[in-house]
């Protein structure tokens, strides 16, 4: 059986195919389904990048994990749902940390996700006629610190309508290791970024606090 995936061709059998029934390809393959998507030459047809399914189709052949682009083919196995290769790729080191590691954290951080957004968005409003964009990110690590948060955020001498807050989460982690998943994520999209701590003026009279960083957007 021929197969065109997104305009790359491979050759295998049906019951290679079909090795794991449940899975989206077996579903794709059913004799109700393969004649209304083959391509001009009859070959069943895959509108998808098939720029990692030949290291899907040596799985379903021989079991083999791929050597490297473990998390793109990742994604692929995820889209054709073959459960025994996504079971095997997230046992494999490069996700197991992800997932069991980084993925687990965020998921105690409030609205993590949603904050990621929030950056971006102010960041791409920003950008007119600039060569940077700042925006400044508050992080509270712990329920003590979220207390003082009224307190510090008066002492904010930038604008404190587009101040970003992280936290407070439940987990070992430190601000250090929530900054750079926020400078991980958001270089994922494309974006060239780097976080400092802002340094506001001291005061004798007033409580300084080290909630508060600034995250650049660097355009060109």
């Amino acid at each position: 059986m021929q197969l065109n995936v997104g305009g790359q061709l491979f050759s295998t059998s049906l019951s290679t195919l079909r090795k794991h029934p449940n899975s989206k390809l077996a579903e794709l393959l059913t004799r109700r389904t393969t004649a209304a998507f083959c391509d001009a030459q009859g070959r069943v047809f895959i509108d998808r990048d098939g720029a990692h399914f030949g290291a899907v189709l040596e799985f379903l052949r021989s079991e083999r994990l791929p050597a490297g682009n473990i998390q793109e083919v990742h994604r692929e196995a995820m889209y054709y749902n073959i459960q025994p290769l996504i079971k095997r790729l997230e046992e494999t080191p490069q996700l197991f940390g992800e997932l069991v590691g980084r993925q687990q954290f965020l998921s105690r951080v409030p609205h993590y996700k949603e904050n990621i957004e929030v950056l971006i968005r102010i960041a791409r409003a920003e950008a007119i006629a600039a060569r940077h964009s700042t925006i400044m990110i508050c992080v509270l690590r712990t329920e003590e610190d979220l207390g003082f948060y009224d307190n510090a955020i008066s002492s904010l001498e930038a604008d404190k309508e587009s101040v970003v807050t992280f936290g407070p989460w439940k987990a070992a982690l430190s601000t250090k290791d929530l900054l750079d998943c926020v400078k991980m994520d958001i270089e994922s999209q494309g974006y060239v970024v780097r976080i400092e701590p802002h340094v506001g003026e001291k005061s004798f009279l007033s409580r300084s606090y080290d909630y508060f960083h600034k995250l650049t957007f660097s355009w060109w």
